[in-house]
C-alpha cells in the first residue's frame, strides 16, 4: 500500500499518555482518499498515483479535470477539490483507479510521519520577526534602531548585496514539511492525531507521508466511561 495520503487541518488540542506526560496534538481529518489516476513507469517514467479528496460542484471545475475523474467515478455528481499525486514504490501492491484509501490503510499508532502544507501568510515582515534578528543596541544613545537589520554587506569590494542575503520581506504562505510527528491515534471516521503543531491555517490541505516508527511510542491515556457510569 502506498506510504502517504491526503487530509486536511482540523483543530489543535492536548492529551496524557499513559505515563502521564503531556502532549499537544494535531488533528487532522482525513476522509476517504479516491485514486483518480494511475502513473507507470512503462508509460511515465515512474510510478505514482493521484489521490482526491474534498468535493466542489461540476460546474466550477474544469473541463479537462472533470473528463479526467469521471474515469475514476462513473456516476459523478462532485469533483474532487483538492488532487495531489503521490510516488510509490515498486514493491507496492496493484491499486485500480476508484479505489478508496482510508487512514487506517496508511498509518497506525505509532508511526513518525512527515505533514507538509503551505504555511500562514504573515505578510511583509522584517528581520526581527522573519529571521530572529536581535536588533541594534538598546543603550548608548541610539533611538529608533531598535529593529534595524544592521549592515547587509561590505564596501566597493563586491559592490553588491550577496544573493540569499536575510532581509526584510514576506514571510511565510509557502510549502514546509514538519518531520517526525508520531501517531497518537486514528479514529473510525478518519481523523489522525498528531504529536505536535501541523503547517497552515484551519481547514487547509496536508499531506501525510509515512517515514518510520516511533519506538518510544507510549499509548494515550483514555477513560472507561462505560465502567465509571455502571458504578455510578
Amino acid at each position: 500500500m502506498i506510504t502517504g495520503l491526503l487530509g486536511t487541518k482540523s483543530k489543535m488540542s492536548q492529551t496524557f499518555t499513559r505515563s502521564g506526560q503531556r502532549v499537544a496534538v494535531s488533528v487532522v481529518k482525513v476522509e476517504p482518499n479516491m485514486v483518480t489516476f494511475i502513473k507507470t513507469q512503462d508509460r511515465d517514467g515512474y510510478r505514482a498515483v493521484q489521490l482526491g479528496i474534498g468535493s466542489k460542484k461540476i460546474k466550477n471545475t474544469k473541463k479537462p479535470v472533470l473528463g479526467h475523474l469521471k474515469k475514476a467515478a462513473k456516476d459523478l455528481k462532485k469533483a474532487s477539490k483538492y488532487l495531489r499525486e503521490i510516488k510509490i514504490k515498486d514493491t507496492d501492491t496493484e491499486m485500480k483507479i476508484g479505489e478508496l484509501i482510508k487512514a487506517s490503510d496508511v498509518v497506525r499508532p505509532g508511526d513518525l510521519v512527515k505533514v507538509t502544507g503551505v504555511s500562514k501568510g504573515k505578510g511583509f515582515a522584517g528581520g526581527v520577526k522573519r529571521w530572529g534578528f536581535a536588533g541594534g543596541p538598546k543603550t548608548h544613545g541610539q533611538s529608533d534602531r531598535l529593529r534595524a537589520p544592521g549592515s547587509i554587506g561590505q564596501g566597493t569590494t563586491p559592490g553588491r548585496v550577496y544573493k540569499g542575503k536575510k532581509m526584510a520581506g514576506r514571510m511565510g504562505g509557502e510549502q514546509v514539511s514538519v518531520k517526525n510527528l508520531t501517531v497518537l491515534k486514528v479514529e473510525e471516521n478518519g481523523d489522525i492525531w498528531l504529536s505536535g503543531p501541523v503547517p497552515g491555517f484551519q481547514s487547509g490541505l496536508l499531506q501525510i507521508t509515512k517515514i518510520g516508527e516511533d519506538k518510544k511510542f507510549v499509548e494515550l491515556y483514555e477513560k472507561d466511561t462505560e465502567t465509571e457510569i455502571k458504578e455510578g
